[in-house]
Formats: structure tokens, C-alpha cells, sequence
């Protein structure tokens, strides 16, 4: 398939952009380990330039998140010229009310006062990192649940987090949204107070049309069917954004689209149909990954690049042809158009895409020639490498 082949539909590649997490370029690894590479950033900047390199290979990644207070500094403003200095915004501010011991029995969710207003008062500091960067989005994910059955009163803690989500709802912008994750367990196992899709849209539901729906790709059980969440929460007008990643077994935070493709496939097909995709779309792509043990930079060009590569397949998709077999109850028409498209090789259409907008064809071959790492590795000595926790 060539970029001619593209026709019209290169025009709608033009403008896709994926957000990076600025924590993925730092060091990660699993519960036993976490393992340190040579040039991983120590600093908030180097993170940013770091997702800036991933940016001029691909044209795909103009903006980075933060997570505080990983990426806490002095002044924001500062730190915003910085990005914009390296042609990148700072994007979605996530909060962190999970590793601070005070919430060891839950934060927003905590049956302690004093806890809970420590949890609103954080998430009050990252409005502030909002108006100071310029973001739009707060994204909540919340630790909060229970361990055992009798621990703690579910249906109280449901009032007590909607209560604490309404206190900070009120404090957002006018431009500003608030968007719920959810996930359904860990660290929490018997129960999570925010543990799927209806409880985060029950909850946003509930505080406005400036409160929306995260939707993980790793935050479900084996098995569930992501593509019709997205369908649903779409008609529903509540997806605000994906955290994209991949797994084998559970949040395992794996490149995005390395374990089944076909999946990342039809989500975007359900994106693209119910209008989550374009200019005109509210609904953020980000990528929510962890690089345990490949380089983290290469790690995230994979990934922007798988995400693109399924768009153009989803995009693809012969939507005349798919709803007249459905019409007429054509199982197997339907679903052979439906293969078509997922089967079309289009990566020699994209790496022409690429050359039009002067960019390189193979993005991960030019950056292992760019000589970057080997600059990043030389020069990144000495601090504190960052990390979870950090």
C-alpha cells in the first residue's frame, strides 16, 4: 500500500497526537525490582526533552503530562516555557494520593476526615499546576478500597468519594475537566472504590459536563470487551480520554498493541464510528506505559507508532460495505470487511506519510543513529535518576 493509496485519509492522520507520561521515561519494573538504565531523566526537564526527541521523530507526541509531585518544581510557569522552547505543551496534570502513608486506608475515599481533606488539598495544588501550565485535564486515579469483606462500608464510601469529587469539581476551570480512571483492582483486591466504567460515569454523571471517563486499556478483567466500553461511553458523551497501553494478564503497562493487536484495531474502529476521533473530538489519546526492561525512549516511538499504524487500518474500514452486510445480517461478510481492513499493510503509506511531512520513514532507526542515547548516557551522571516515587 502506498501513501496514493492513503488518498483522503492522510489528511485525517495529519493532526493525531498522543500524549506521553513523563513517568515513562523514568525507571519502572515490577514489584521485586525496579531496574536503572544508563540516562534515564532526573529531572522534570530532561523527562520533556526526552519526550520531545520521541516528538521530532515521529510528529505525533506534541505534549507531555505531568504527575505530582514526581514532576514538582519551583515555578511551573518556567517549566512551561521550557517545553514550548522544545516545541512540546504540557499536557493532562495527574494527581498521586497513593503512595503517601496517610492513605493507607484511602484518600478521597478515606473514612477519615482529615485524610479526605488532605486528598482534596492535593488535588487543589494541581488545579494550580493547571492554570500555571496551561492543561486542561486533572486525572484522578484513585488506590482507595478494601482488602477484606466487613472492612470498611462500601456504600458509605461511594457518598463519601462523590462528596470529595464534587468539592474539587467545583474548583476547576470553565475550560478545565476533571477526568475519572478507574481500574478494577490492585492495590485494593476485595473491592476498589472506582472499580469500572459504570461507577466512574455514575460518579461523573453526577458532577457535570466538565467530568469525564478515563478508560485504561489495562485496567480490566481477562477478557472484558474494551471496544463496546468505548462504544457506550461515547454515545454517552463521558470518554474523555485513553491511557494506552498493553497486557498479557492484568495492568501489566506493556507497549501498547504488543500483545494484541487486533484489540488496539477495534477499539480505534469504535473511536473513529462514534466520533472520538478528529478535530472536532474532545477525547485525549495518552499512553500510559511502563519500560521495565527496554529503552524507554524507543519504547514510547514503538508505541505512537503502533497507535498510528491501527488508526490507519481502523480508518480503513469500508463502513458502506460493513453496515449493508450487517443490515442484511451477513455474519460472515461483515465480519471478512472487518478483517480486510485490520490485514491491510500500511506501513509503506506511512513511512511515505512520514517523508511528505519530513519526518524520518523509520523513526526507530533514525533514532538509534541520531546518537541521543549514547549522548543521554554520557552526559546523565550523577543525581537521582527518576522512578516511581520520584
Amino acid at each position: 500500500m502506498t501513501l496514493t493509496d492513503l488518498g483522503p485519509l492522510a489528511q485525517q492522520l495529519e493532526a493525531q497526537a498522543i500524549e506521553l507520561p513523563s513517568w515513562a521515561f523514568g525507571n519502572s519494573g515490577t514489584r521485586f525490582r525496579v531496574f536503572g538504565t544508563p540516562g534515564t531523566p532526573r529531572t522534570p526537564q530532561e523527562k520533556i526533552a526526552d519526550a520531545a526527541t520521541v516528538n521530532r521523530f515521529t510528529g505525533l507526541a506534541p505534549t507531555v503530562a505531568l504527575h505530582i509531585p514526581w514532576d514538582r518544581v519551583d515555578d511551573f510557569a518556567a517549566l512551561r516555557a521550557y517545553a514550548q522552547d522544545l516545541g512540546m505543551q504540557l499536557g493532562t496534570v495527574n494527581s498521586n494520593t497513593f503512595q503517601d502513608e496517610a492513605y493507607k486506608f484511602g484518600s478521597l475515599a478515606s473514612p477519615d476526615p482529615a485524610v479526605r481533606q488532605k486528598a482534596i488539598d492535593h488535588h487543589f495544588e494541581c488545579i494550580e499546576i493547571m492554570n500555571q501550565t496551561g492543561s486542561r485535564d486533572l486525572k484522578i486515579w484513585l488506590a482507595d478500597g478494601t482488602n477484606y469483606p466487613g472492612q470498611d462500608d462500601m456504600r458509605r464510601r461511594q457518598d463519601t468519594l462523590a462528596t470529595s469529587l464534587a468539592t474539587i469539581y467545583e474548583r476547576i476551570g470553565t475550560d478545565q475537566r476533571l477526568v475519572l480512571e478507574y481500574k478494577f483492582f490492585e492495590p485494593a483486591f476485595y473491592h476498589t472504590d472506582v472499580p469500572d466504567w459504570g461507577t466512574a460515569y455514575a460518579q461523573v454523571h453526577a458532577l457535570g459536563e466538565r467530568a469525564v471517563v478515563c478508560l485504561d486499556t489495562g485496567h480490566h478483567a481477562p477478557g472484558t470487551n474494551i471496544e463496546f466500553i468505548v462504544a457506550q461511553l461515547l454515545r454517552l458523551g463521558k470518554l474523555g480520554s485513553f491511557d494506552f497501553n498493553s497486557r498479557f494478564y492484568a495492568d501489566d503497562d506493556l507497549i501498547v498493541g504488543a500483545a494484541d493487536p487486533f484489540q488496539l484495531f477495534r477499539i480505534l474502529v469504535e473511536v473513529i464510528r462514534g466520533g472520538g476521533y478528529g478535530p472536532d473530538s474532545s477525547v485525549a489519546f495518552m499512553l500510559d506505559q511502563c519500560h521495565n526492561i527496554e529503552e524507554k525512549i524507543p519504547g514510547q516511538i514503538r508505541s505512537v507508532l503502533n497507535v498510528q499504524e491501527m488508526t490507519a487500518r481502523a480508518l480503513l474500514l469500508d463502513r458502506d460495505s460493513l453496515e449493508l452486510a450487517q443490515r442484511e445480517n451477513d455474519v460472515l461478510q461483515a465480519n471478512e470487511i472487518m478483517m480486510d481492513a485490520f490485514y491491510t499493510d500500511v506501513r509503506p503509506a506511512l513511512a511515505e506519510f512520514r517523508e511528505a511531512r519530513r519526518l524520518p520513514a523509520n523513526p526507530m532507526t533514525a533514532y538509534k543513529e541520531s546518537g541521543y542515547q549514547q549522548r543521554i548516557r554520557a552526559e546523565r551522571v550523577g543525581g537521582a535518576q527518576a522512578g516511581w516515587g520520584a
